[in-house]
């Protein structure tokens, strides 16, 4: 078990930043935080995200490819990740809640992929998605989170946690 928290970054973390509340130009200390945190080995994402974030073609993927180090994405491509990947799209399958198409987005896009290598390793996964009992559409990663007893914050409480501060210049 982990003695300090190793959070797990989904694309909607940086995604919700860049549009929203730390704008590059905005808030470049929320952007020197994330590659600070990621040398302290405080934080990782995984490299489905890395691809989702690299072909939206935007400020954001420059960002990514050319700031980000690399290797803070990290693979998927081990034995106990592709087993909890497994074991979880087992448990989307038997969930009549969520429609067919919930389910196959759910194995396409990252968010399989980051709740396993979560519950793998350990981690804290960190999303700006909320659980949601009675979705159909879509399959939140908090509703995947909670069948697996995998722990999830947002970004803000991500950024408490690390004891990150933005101060006026």
């Amino acid at each position: 078990m982990n003695t300090i928290n190793t959070y797990l970054l989904d694309a909607s973390v940086f995604i919700e930043a860049k549009r929203r509340y730390y704008a590059f130009d905005l808030c470049p200390g929320f952007w020197e935080s994330l590659i600070w945190n990621y040398r302290q080995n405080r934080i990782l994402s995984i490299n489905q995200v890395k691809k989702e974030l690299e072909d939206g073609k935007d400020e954001l993927s420059k960002w990514i490819t050319s700031k980000m180090p690399s290797d803070c994405f990290v693979s998927t491509n081990t034995v106990s990740v592709s087993n909890w990947f497994g074991e979880m799209q087992a448990w989307v399958q038997g969930q009549s809640q969520f429609l067919d198409e919930a389910k196959a987005e759910f194995a396409a896009k990252p968010d399989c992929w980051l709740v396993a290598y979560a519950k793998a390793n350990d981690f804290t996964l960190v999303t700006q998605e909320v659980f949601s009992q009675f979705v159909r559409k879509r399959i939140p990663i908090p509703n995947a989170c909670k069948a697996f007893n995998v722990d999830y914050i947002n970004t803000f409480d991500m950024l408490k946690a690390l004891g990150v501060k933005f101060v006026l210049e």
